[in-house]
């Protein structure tokens, strides 16, 4: 109806001719500026590629030719090598005009990753003494076909000071730094931890978009964004690197900060070039290799030796251990494990630990390994497990496998129910020879457990409300462990011991009430119990002095906020901040000092305390610190002008002795007779006294 009256219109104003219909198609020299990735970009990313289906495949040469009669038992011998990186989905044995194969075969693996796996570990496979398998994917291929024929040198990157890294360790108080997020995540700060007042040293907003992590010996920020990770550092905070990874959610730093492991789960995976993890050289910024994800994905999928030269990952039945920097698996094949659930490196040494679920008849087992050399340096059999947890003490003196042990058990189609449950403690004495181990048995539910940094003491929590329990042992040598203090009914569900042993924090997080107690173990003394309302996070900072807890934006939407307590229980500073997200110390390398050299210390701790009551003095002193600084740098200023006419004077001594006839006048000592003597009175008071007569 509409057209039809805009017709009738028209009529009325040209006297009665029809218009054409408008034309909206492009003119013939159109350019559109917005591309098909604009509009389609989900569509394209799951457009066919032209390696569908072959990125999987691989070519195994130097396969004994055969005729007809021996085929199958040449299958049979091929399946039983590969067989241990998956299903074979298809394979193909080309064959010759006179029925025999050609010496080369076709295997399709389930996926890309176990068709790298496959090649990486079977790569100068020697069958027998006159073959040996040569393996490549069947995509390199086309990538070596198009190699140059010249090499082209790449061009050396002009060197880049950086500046010092490490200017925070110099702080003459050893104030330490830390970092907050508040505002809902826009707004990120860093502020020193001085006294009386923090001090505010770096602030940006939209600095990240998500949250940020420090490495782990403090030397970078890094800020997550959506093209990847960035890293910054120095005095001002400048960027120093950046690593392209689109949609990162997750990264892991080496215990050196030597590498950095970036993870985007929701890449294509069917590129021919793995995108989901990636290993970056830290300093130089460089890609050094990538791996596919699993599925369901797992964090963090690589775990680190403690050198930075190993890091390792589980797959399907085996352990793959791999080396630095040429980032190949460890002799050139994995472990192969069968039923392996979860392990965890050493944090002083390379060795590593792994458990093996329980199989019919098979117990579940326990084991320590040596790397490179693969030697098992320590084994031991459980039996009724559900689950186990690795617990590694910080200095490497103990590993605690905390055992989840059943009393019965039934399968339900694909899982298993049990009930029952109670708990054992497997306590391995790494420094002790043969490795001895102790066993403790808990039969209440286990909430928590921590080892004590640096020392042999460690604490759980058991039971439940209202009857939580938190018990302190001590790992002795040739002896179980001792049971030192038991604290009955307490509201806490996580213990966070000081980075330097000896004090420990009790915490009711979360769910609870947000309850703190500060204990100090040397005599299990309560030195404060307290709370901070809804508390969600607790943080010590590096040295043990203070101790932050939080009520973040991300796990409440109210009263948002961090206080600062000293590791006595003394509350220093109550903070509300809108929206505050996270708090995070910024971390410190591993002291220089002796275990010598820190006894000496803390035995002549007198002599130094002295100097640190008289600094404390000053900076809570009611002089504002504008004053004091004002007064300080005109004392220097004084210093310096007095040091410059002391020097003048001795400089114009030859021209006083040279203007008064050689005599040497500034050894003379005044005579007494050349002064005037004056005496004056001051009136300093005057009282009247009436005498009565």
């Amino acid at each position: 109806m509409a057209k039809k009256k805009l017709k009738m219109q028209d009529n009325d104003d040209d006297g009665g001719a029809e218009e054409e219909e408008p034309d909206f198609s492009d003119p013939e020299d159109y350019v559109d500026e917005v591309t098909d990735e604009e509009l389609l970009g989900d569509l394209l990313r799951q457009k066919p590629k032209e390696t569908d289906g072959v990125e999987s495949v691989i070519i195994v040469d130097g396969v004994p030719s055969v005729g007809p009669e021996r085929i199958d038992k040449l299958t049979n011998v091929v399946r039983k090598i590969f067989k241990e990186f998956g299903a074979i989905l298809n394979e193909y044995y080309p064959i010759n005009k006179d029925g025999e194969t050609k010496g080369y075969i076709f295997l399709e693996f389930k996926d890309r990753a176990a068709a790298e796996e496959a090649v990486r570990q079977k790569n100068n496979y020697k069958l027998d003494k006159q073959h040996t398998f040569l393996c490549n994917l069947f995509t390199d291929f086309d990538k070596y076909e198009h190699i140059p024929e010249q090499f082209v040198a790449p061009t050396p990157e002009p060197y880049k000071d950086l500046g010092n890294m490490s200017y925070y360790l110099l702080d003459e108080n050893c104030f330490d730094q830390f970092s907050i997020i508040f505002d809902g995540g826009t707004t990120t700060a860093i502020y020193l931890n001085s006294v009386p007042e923090a001090v505010e040293v770096a602030k940006r907003e939209r600095w990240t978009e998500t949250y940020v992590r420090w490495s782990p010996r403090g030397t970078y920020l890094a800020t997550f964004h959506g093209k990847g990770i960035a890293l910054w550092g120095g005095e001002e905070f400048r960027q120093v690197q950046k690593f392209s990874h689109p949609g990162v959610q997750f990264i892991d730093f080496s215990p050196c900060e030597k590498y950095i492991v970036t993870f985007s789960p929701h890449v294509d995976q069917r590129s021919e070039e793995p995108q989901s993890i990636i290993i970056w050289d830290t300093r130089a910024g460089q890609k050094r290799r990538s791996f596919n994800a699993e599925r369901p994905p797992l964090w963090p999928v690589f775990k680190w030796s403690n050198d930075d030269k190993y890091f390792a990952r589980i797959g399907e039945d085996m352990l793959s251990v791999y080396e630095t920097p040429s980032f190949g698996l460890l002799d050139k094949k994995s472990i192969k494990v069968m039923g392996i659930k979860d392990f965890s490196w050493s944090p002083t040494d390379n060795i590593l630990a792994y458990w093996i679920a329980e199989e019919k008849d098979v117990p579940a087992k326990v084991s320590l390994i040596s790397v490179p050399s693969r030697e098992e340096v320590r084994t031991k059999n459980l039996f009724n497990v559900a689950d186990c947890k690795m617990h590694w003490q910080k200095c490497g003196d103990y590993l605690c496998v905390k055992v989840a042990r059943y009393a019965k058990a039934r399968r339900e189609k694909n899982d298993v129910k049990y009930s029952g449950i109670y708990y054992n403690f497997e306590i391995f004495h790494m420094r002790e020879k043969g490795i001895p181990v102790d066993s403790l048995e808990i039969k209440e539910n286990i909430q928590a457990f921590a080892w004590e940094p640096v020392s042999n003491k460690f604490g759980i929590i058991s039971g439940e409300l209202p009857s939580v329990c938190v018990t302190f042992f001590q790992v002795n040598k040739g002896l179980a462990p001792t049971e030192l203090k038991k604290l009955e009914k307490r509201p806490c569900n996580n213990l966070f011991w000081s980075p330097q042993g000896q004090f420990v924090v009790l915490a009711g997080l979360r769910n609870m009430s947000g309850a703190l107690e500060f204990i100090d173990t040397k005599d299990f003394q309560v030195m404060k119990s307290t709370e901070h309302f809804m508390a969600t996070d607790i943080e010590w900072d590096p040295t043990g002095r203070y101790v932050a807890s939080c009520v973040s934006w991300w796990g409440h939407k109210v009263d948002n906020a961090y206080w600062l307590w000293s590791f006595q229980g003394k509350i220093i500073k109550q903070q509300t901040v809108d929206k505050f997200c996270q708090l995070l110390w910024r971390p410190r390398p591993p002291s220089r000092l002796t275990q010598q050299d820190i006894k000496d210390i803390k035995k002549n701790m007198k002599k130094y305390s002295s100097q640190f009551e008289v600094q404390d003095k000053m900076r809570f002193s009611k002089a504002s610190r504008e004053i004091i600084e004002k007064r300080q740098k005109e004392m220097a200023t004084f210093t310096e002008y007095r040091k410059r006419m002391i020097e003048k004077y001795q400089e114009d001594k030859e021209e006083r002795l040279k203007r008064r006839s050689g005599q040497d006048t500034d050894t003379l000592t005044s005579n007494e007779k050349d002064f005037e003597e004056e005496i004056v009175e001051f009136l300093v008071k005057k009282d009247t006294t009436q005498i009565e007569e």
